[in-house]
Formats: C-alpha cells, sequence, structure tokens
C-alpha cells in the first residue's frame, strides 16, 4: 500500500497540526463498562495484508469550497475497492487530527484489511479549523462525499444501498453526527437528503457531547477546556469567535450528536470503540453516544480495550499507541459489523 503522504498546502496549512494545540490528560477516570464488550488486546497479533487485490484511485475531488478570501478548496478522497464480482458495500473513513487536520492518507494498513474484507474503503478529506470551519462545514463535507461516492457507484464499482461511516477521534464524531442525522443538514433545516444517509457507523474514540469531552481527566486538563482557546470550542462557535462552550449552549447542544436522535426517523447500527487509557478523549464519551443510542431503541454495541490510548496519535510518531487499534481481533470486530450491517 502507498505510504501516508502530505497532504496540498492549498487545502491543509504547514503550521495547522494537532500537537501544540491537543490537551493531553495526566490521569483518566475509570468509566462504566457494564453494557460493553471489554477487550485486552495484550499480545494479540496484528493484521496481515496480502488477501486479495484492490484498485486504487487517489485524489478524486468530491466538492470544491471557497475559503473566507474566495480562495477555493477542493476536497479530495481515495478510493480503495476488492476485486468482486459484484459491486461493493461502501465504508467512507473520516480521519482524525483534532479538528485541525484531516489527511486522508491516515490508516493505510487498517483501510486496507476493511476492502479486503470485501468492501470499497473511500478515505475523505474535510474541512477544519484552519480552514474557518465549524461542526457545521465539515458534516457538509461528510454528506457532500457520501452524494458524490453514489452519484458515481456505477464508475467506481460501489452498492449504493450499503453503506457505512467510520471515523477516529475527531472523524468519529463526524461520522456519529452524520450518521444520526439521516441526511438532514445543519446548514439548511428544511433540507434532507436520502443519500447523504447511512446504514451503519463505526465510531473509534470519538466525542459525543464536546462540553464533557474531558470529563474523566485531571483538573488541569479539564480546565483548559472551560475557555474558548480549545479545540471544542473553536470547531463549535469559530476559530476567532472568543466564545466558549458555557457561552454558547445552544450551539453546544447542536453539535452534540445526541441531541439529534430524538428527530431522527431511523438511526444507523452503531459500533463505538474506545481505550480505557485515552488521554485526549474522556473514554465516557463514546458511552454516553452508546446510552443514548440504546435508549433511543438503536442497534449499539460498545467495545473497550484496556489499556489501550488514543489511537490515531500513532501520527504523532507514536506507534505504540496504534497498535492495540491494528490487532486482528480488533478489525475482526470492525469487518464482522461491517458485514453483519451491510453484507448479511
Amino acid at each position: 500500500m502507498p505510504e501516508p503522504t502530505t497532504p496540498s498546502s492549498e487545502f491543509t496549512p504547514a503550521d495547522a497540526t494537532p500537537r501544540n494545540v491537543l490537551a493531553y490528560a495526566t490521569s483518566v477516570a475509570e468509566s462504566d463498562t457494564g453494557t460493553s464488550i471489554v477487550v485486552d488486546p495484550t499480545g494479540e497479533p496484528q493484521i496481515t495484508l496480502g488477501k486479495r487485490k484492490l484498485s486504487e484511485q487517489h485524489d478524486i475531488v468530491y466538492a470544491t469550497r471557497r475559503g473566507a478570501d474566495g480562495t477555493p478548496i477542493p476536497l479530495r478522497l481515495d478510493l480503495l475497492v476488492p476485486d468482486t464480482d459484484e459491486p461493493a458495500p461502501l465504508v467512507v473513513y473520516v480521519p482524525g487530527g483534532g479538528f485541525m487536520i484531516s489527511r486522508k492518507e491516515l490508516a493505510p494498513d487498517t483501510k486496507a484489511y476493511v476492502a479486503e474484507a470485501g468492501f470499497a474503503v473511500a478515505s475523505i478529506e474535510y474541512r477544519t479549523i484552519p480552514q474557518d470551519a465549524t461542526y457545521r462545514d465539515a458534516v457538509a463535507d461528510v454528506q457532500s462525499a457520501l452524494r458524490h461516492l453514489r452519484a458515481h457507484a456505477e464508475e467506481y464499482g460501489i452498492d449504493t444501498g450499503r453503506v457505512a461511516l467510520w471515523g477516529e477521534s475527531a472523524g468519529g464524531y463526524l461520522a456519529a453526527m452524520t450518521g444520526v442525522l439521516g441526511g438532514r443538514s445543519l446548514l439548511d433545516p428544511a433540507a434532507t437528503d436520502p443519500d447523504a444517509a447511512v446504514q451503519a457507523v463505526v465510531d473509534d474514540f470519538g466525542a459525543s457531547d464536546l462540553t464533557r469531552i474531558a470529563a474523566d481527566f485531571d483538573p488541569a486538563t479539564r480546565a483548559r477546556f472551560e475557555g474558548a482557546d480549545n479545540i471544542a470550542a473553536m470547531f463549535v462557535n469559530g476559530r476567532t469567535s472568543g466564545a466558549s462552550l458555557a457561552d454558547a449552549p445552544q450551539a453546544a447542544a447542536e453539535a452534540n450528536p445526541i441531541g439529534h436522535l430524538g428527530s431522527a426517523s431511523a438511526l444507523p447500527a452503531f459500533l463505538l470503540l474506545h481505550g480505557t487509557a485515552d488521554p485526549i478523549v474522556s473514554p465516557s464519551q463514546t458511552l454516553l453516544l452508546h446510552e443514548a443510542l440504546r435508549a433511543h431503541g438503536a442497534d449499539s454495541t460498545r467495545v473497550v480495550l484496556l489499556g489501550a490510548g488514543h489511537g490515531d496519535l500513532a501520527v504523532l510518531d507514536d506507534e505504540e499507541v496504534g497498535r492495540p487499534w491494528s490487532t486482528r481481533r480488533t478489525m475482526d470486530l470492525v469487518t464482522d459489523f461491517l458485514r453483519r450491517t451491510l453484507r448479511d
């Protein structure tokens, strides 16, 4: 598989890195696992590749936005399609990056593993804080990618009737938001598009209630999220708003996928995964969403990985933190869920 590459500067400024804005907790409190599947990834073998031939397409422009100064922002996706006799179910991968970057080249091995299991995997870019985007813009980008892929399904060899979202960290949050909206637009509340709806969501260590993203952490880390100069506040209210989440409770509530469950006509199946030692997104974030989904009658499964940290920190040269997330056992939980919800 190709190695990750640096995205073009017209999309991601060189100084837009999450390293300097992420708050790393020094302690993580235990959260309830009573309704979750608990897995110990210690010593589990890593995934291997090469079982099936894949075709690749890169840098497909699925939408073009405009920056605040009118500069065009092309949004691109990469596509892996397995060698099959019929159109493949589609999984749209939404990368993490602390709402600061969205490198579609991330997680090449785990994406290939899902593709070799029989799924077309599209990996997308979306707008982030350095492009003056809020969560509404990023969700709209994910919805545009879904529409583009469905519109070109025959060309790409995908099955438009079997579509899932799979996101990590910030991407997990966006996958959850897009999934519960079911095609409804945050930018135009009167608009609904079934081509932007999905049947299943895989959410790896994503946030849900951004006002409580640090709830499991030490007091100093919690304090970092009380003002306006943190990624959660900027992604909800805007980079230059100067407003904290407490200053804009209505916006914070709208940015919470749980707040949209009651107005959903149907909810996709969910698989939520989180590590007990995650220092970036409180493990209770996926628990909040899991319990709310179950209360609304949705098909929701939550998996807790003992001792696992924030998986996509591997992009910051911490390869060990990614290993619990690329074991065969962990990834087979993902592919088995996708088979159950999309193929079977």
